[in-house]
């Protein structure tokens, strides 16, 4: 009984500028996981690498103020990837 559901949801990361300069790349990232577990109510949460590259793109000190994702949910783990541009 594997049910799937899929959700986009758009993720507000401007908290990670609140970091000192060296960290906010990897606070934007926890930022992530956070959102999607409390949205979804889901313990574990995995990252696919491209989100990781676009969160981490203009390097550790300026990740993206929003960012667009794609959840989709697998019995008790939640898979975040990128959202398609469209």
């Amino acid at each position: 009984m594997s049910s799937e559901k899929e959700k986009i949801l758009t993720v507000n990361l401007s908290k990670a500028l609140r970091a000192p300069l060296k960290i906010r790349a990897k606070k934007a990232v926890k930022l992530v996981r956070e959102y999607v577990a409390r949205a979804l109510k889901i313990k574990e949460v995995v990252l696919d690498s491209n989100l990781n590259e676009a969160i981490w793109r203009h390097s550790i000190s300026k990740p993206p103020r929003k960012i667009k994702i794609k959840v989709e949910v697998e019995e008790e783990t939640a898979k975040v990837s990128l959202a398609e541009k469209t």
